[in-house]
């Protein structure tokens, strides 16, 4: 189910349970902002538009590549869900600044057999933006 079709679902449930029942209006209005909310592209910088072609920002959403919320601090090839290379796998790596930094610069040097086959970015900048930005989804 996508994120967007989870919080529909929960905020059915959560109005239908409350049918027939008397309520504190403030109580209910805190329970639906509860919900998380899915990152929005909007609040991406300029420069992940090539990485939304691939990759969503909603947790457990993967397109051609796996979701990128949450991604940062973990073990590469360790988000569930996603079939992702045996050589990323095995790498061993975690998605920290500096290995962000690399991946983002050439992720095929970076890893040999990758399925992302993405050429890089040659922009330091950009990707230190990107890094920033992918700390905050979690």
């Amino acid at each position: 189910m996508s994120g967007l079709r989870s919080i529909t679902a929960v905020l059915a449930i959560m109005a239908l349970a409350g049918c027939g029942k008397a309520g504190n209006p403030d109580q209910q209005a805190a329970s639906a902002e509860a919900v998380p909310a899915e990152p929005s592209l909007a609040s991406a910088p300029a420069a992940f538009g090539q990485c939304a072609a691939c990759h969503a920002l909603a947790p457990g959403k993967h397109g051609i590549g796996p979701s990128l919320f949450g991604i940062y601090g973990t073990k590469a090839g360790d988000i569930p869900g996603y079939n992702f290379s045996p050589q990323l796998k095995a790498s061993g790596l975690t998605w920290d600044d500096a290995t962000l930094d690399k991946w983002l610069a050439g992720p095929m040097q970076l890893v040999p057999g990758t399925k992302m086959t993405y050429g890089g970015m040659s922009d330091a900048a950009k990707r230190q933006t990107l890094i920033a930005y992918l700390k905050t989804l979690k």
